[in-house]
């Protein structure tokens, strides 16, 4: 990597400049942006979807990278060449998680790219919890975490429950008008300095439960579709093209586990290193707390499920159970055993129809996404898993033809089943009447 000028972000800044967040999982990011809005923080989060956000990645970002940071290069470029914003009041942030991942050199690429587009002036922001970069202007406190925390088990439970409503409403589009209507009320209840703490979080998830019960409902059988993959391309519309909308679309119901789950996993993987290779006893204990703290909202969380008409996702410690004997917790690069233990539960849960977002460049993502379905299918024999490739060139056309067709092999089994139980039920009968 060629030597690269840092533009740091000051105070001075942090009063007037708008930073900008590429997008990834809607629900979430509008939610967890005020956690940084409430503090102070000039934070809006992207989106620009358009084929031109391909070609400025395409354009500033060596080819052979990684789908989802040539995504969020280029949406971040494109952007600022967009004259929507004040180029010289204008910053960016980009997550650094500081494992293996070439996800930790994102902002390297970011600011490489920026010099070559003539933006070299801009300063960057590494948001880690790893203390990995600093900016004088730009600090994650304990509350932020906190809020950042709430939201995204907030936008969690709202995808879970729109993903198990939509498909079936009575009246077409209540779903997603309430989730408007809940990420309109948690912004309000956030930038008014509350929503995250124990106690609230929980009160919150009871009435957003309540509401989605509310909603009237025609119980069809629907083909049922489990999402998994690189966590970008998994959730982001511009990196899966539109994924979600498209299983809708077919009279799908999809099930998208959520992302907590991966932050478990990431604060796990951090005690696991400590176990294995050695650690401060300081920081053992600091990302033990953090743990903790996020398996007692986790287990509201499900409580409140629960206690509802709504299928619940299974807690951290049971879906990491249930992978043994399938993958080693030491694979952890990327989504690591996570992936594998993702589509487990699904099928668990009755989602054995997968599709498995396999974005160019991400090897650990096939290993543990592609490199395992054969795995999966042997202990799970209903299995019905679909890689699905994405990248620049990659046409959405192919990509659909091919979701489709597992599509029809799923409602092909559902027939199957339907037909078996009316057999047995017509078997049961002649020998009721015989007797």
């Amino acid at each position: 990597m060629e030597n690269q000028h840092k533009v740091e972000f000051t105070k001075e800044m942090a009063k007037d400049y708008t930073i900008l967040v590429p997008n990834m999982a809607d629900i979430h990011f509008r939610i967890i942006k005020n956690a940084f809005i409430y503090h102070g923080y000039k934070l809006e989060v992207l989106k620009n979807t358009s084929r031109t956000v391909v070609d400025e990645g395409l354009k500033y970002v060596h080819n052979d990278t990684c789908y989802p940071a040539l995504l969020c290069i280029g949406q971040m470029i494109d952007a600022l060449k967009s004259g929507k914003y004040d180029i010289h009041k204008t910053a960016l942030m980009i997550t650094q998680t500081g494992g293996g991942c070439r996800a930790s050199n994102y902002i390297h690429l970011l600011r490489k790219a920026l010099n070559k587009a003539d933006f070299g002036f801009v300063p960057v922001i590494s948001l880690n919890v790893s203390g990995l970069e600093k900016s004088s202007g730009f600090k994650l406190t304990l509350k932020m975490l906190r809020k950042a925390l709430a939201g995204l088990c907030y936008g969690d439970l709202l995808m879970l429950l729109r993903n198990q409503v939509r498909p079936y409403e009575v009246n077409a589009g209540q779903a997603e008008s309430l989730v408007e209507q809940w990420v309109q009320r948690l912004t309000a209840v956030f930038n008014n300095g509350g929503g995250y703490n124990v106690e609230s979080i929980k009160n919150n998830f009871h009435e957003i439960i309540k509401s989605f019960e509310e909603i009237e409902l025609n119980r069809q059988k629907k083909v049922k579709v489990g999402i998994v993959g690189e966590i970008y391309v998994k959730y982001s519309p511009l990196g899966n093209n539109h994924l979600e909308e498209f299983l809708f679309s077919q009279g799908c119901e999809v099930n998208m586990p959520g992302m907590m789950g991966f932050m478990m996993f990431k604060i796990d993987n951090r005690l696991e290193d400590i176990k294995l290779y050695g650690g401060s006893g300081v920081k053992k204990t600091a990302i033990k707390a953090l743990f903790d703290y996020v398996v007692k909202i986790e287990t509201e969380f499900l409580n409140c499920i629960k206690q509802s008409k709504f299928t619940c996702p299974m807690s951290y410690s049971e879906i990491k159970e249930l992978t043994r004997g399938i993958i080693g917790y030491g694979c952890k690069m990327g989504e690591g055993w996570l992936l594998t233990a993702e589509m487990a539960e699904l099928i668990h849960h009755g989602y054995e129809n997968i599709v498995c977002a396999q974005p160019f460049g991400c090897l650990p993502n096939h290993i543990v996404g592609k490199g395992m379905i054969r795995k999966i299918k042997q202990t799970f024999p209903k299995a019905n898993i679909v890689p699905i490739d994405y990248d620049p060139g990659a046409t959405k056309v192919n990509q659909e033809n091919r979701i489709k067709l597992m599509i029809a092999v799923a409602r092909e089994n559902m027939g199957q089943s339907n037909n078996n139980s009316k057999a047995l039920e017509f078997e049961n009968q002649r020998q009721l009447l015989t007797v």
